[in-house]
């Protein structure tokens, strides 16, 4: 990773947008729709860093380098990081292809080398992230300490919300209707559910782009993930970062798991997992195939 993505909350802040012409514009319709507080700056004023003050961020658009040098100083002398459009060696930071879906942004960066490759891929991007994404994310952060109170733990937290964004209460909030969104969340709290737990058995032997989009999905979600030695690391790479990783081992501890209410991740190579699911099985413990070739 040559960069890393960071979110600014924009609510109560500001956004400096120096300069004047289309460049600038482009940048001011970024920000169409937000709650952050745009403040134009043009000529000469461009090059007070008061001007800046109190700004998030600050964007420099203008033919003349040597005002944009200057513009650029101003900003980080008021110590706002600094975009200089079309100059990515003034930049403190890159603007990426963004994918708006109110509380749920996607952004796509290629560190200003390639951005017609970012804007490609955020096309491919949006069409996989549906309209009703946001409301989703607006649900859940406005349950948020409704769901924290009854459930504390955060591995129980995940499973619930998991269920609740495949269930009735994600759906009827994707559609726009609120109110019956959180009362199936609360419905749903109110049966203080213990969640059951699962593995689920993904072809690790790679590269990741074989994968079916259910099997991204569970490494994203997974709570635990059980990797054989020799995973390909593209498929490693995409489960959640903060997931607990754990050895091949007995059966025994992928039952204990999934006893727990725990969805694992078992990352397969070889045949042997054949064995261990009819394992689980009988023991009464969910398995699912997400596929694996014969």
């Amino acid at each position: 990773m040559d960069a890393f993505p960071a979110f600014f909350p924009l609510a109560g802040r500001s956004v400096a947008i120096a300069g004047e012409g289309e460049a600038a514009e482009a940048k001011a319709r970024l920000f169409v729709g937000s709650p952050a507080t745009l403040v134009r700056i043009a000529g000469a004023d461009a090059l007070d860093p008061r001007a800046y003050a109190g700004a998030i961020l600050a964007f420099i658009a203008g033919e003349d380098e040597a005002w944009a040098i200057s513009a650029a100083e101003a900003a980080r002398a008021a110590h706002v990081p600094v975009n200089v459009v079309d100059r990515p060696a003034l930049c403190d930071f890159t603007t990426p292809a963004l994918i708006d879906r109110g509380e749920v942004v996607a952004a796509i960066g290629t560190g200003g080398a390639s951005p017609m490759l970012a804007t490609m891929l955020r096309q491919d991007l949006e069409a996989r992230i549906p309209e009703g994404a946001g409301r989703v994310a607006a649900l859940f952060r406005s349950m948020q300490d409704e769901v924290r109170a009854v459930l504390p733990d955060a591995a129980a937290r995940r499973r619930f919300l998991r269920a609740a964004l495949a269930g009735p209460a994600g759906a009827a909030a994707a559609t726009g209707d609120m109110d019956a969104a959180r009362a199936h969340m609360r419905d749903a709290l109110g049966e203080t559910p213990g969640l059951a737990g699962k593995v689920q058995y993904i072809d690790a032997r790679g590269p990741a782009d074989l994968l079916t989009l259910r099997a991204v999905r569970a490494l994203a979600g997974a709570d635990v993930l059980v990797a054989d030695p020799d995973a390909h690391p593209d498929v490693l790479a995409l489960a959640r970062r903060d997931a607990e990783r754990r050895e091949p081992g007995a059966t025994a501890q992928l039952r204990d798991l999934a006893a727990e209410g725990l969805t694992v991740a078992r990352l397969i190579t070889g045949s042997a997992w054949r064995t261990e699911q009819v394992a689980l099985e009988s023991a009464g413990v969910t398995t699912e195939t997400l596929p694996i070739a014969s």
